[in-house]
């Protein structure tokens, strides 16, 4: 007798991809969030960006992000200061301060995105 799923568990496969405002060549898939698993407190974004794409930059009132690179290759900046980041890196971006994303690898990214408090795409949340 196979298993079910539990309401817990979440499969790549199963979640839409969007493209989200202010990053370009970009798709995100919501993995962890208010309406997929209840969450309150964090949202975990898996993003897959294209060659020389990403974020613009933006910053996040009250909003601590954690982006974790799992494939090629990305730089970052944070307030002005860069950094090249490779698969197994992870950069912090601290709430209110600016910051960009960008790919840089001939392959897309794939990276893990977590936000804490919950970003979930609302304007009110960002600064352009």
């Amino acid at each position: 007798m196979p298993l079910s799923t539990p309401a817990w568990l979440v499969r790549e496969a199963g979640v839409p991809g969007y493209h989200p405002a202010n990053h370009l060549g970009t798709t995100n898939r919501r993995l962890i969030g208010r309406e997929n698993v209840g969450a309150r407190n964090v949202e975990v974004i898996l993003g897959v960006i294209e060659k020389g794409k990403g974020a613009l930059p933006h910053a996040h009132p009250g909003i601590e992000q954690v982006c974790y690179l799992l494939s090629g290759t990305a730089r970052a900046e944070v307030d002005g200061v860069a950094a090249d980041m490779q698969a197994g890196d992870c950069c912090y971006f601290p709430p209110d301060i600016p910051h960009v994303f960008t790919v840089t690898s001939d392959e897309p990214a794939r990276l893990l995105v977590i936000y804490t408090p919950p970003y979930e795409e609302n304007p009110d949340r960002v600064v352009r």
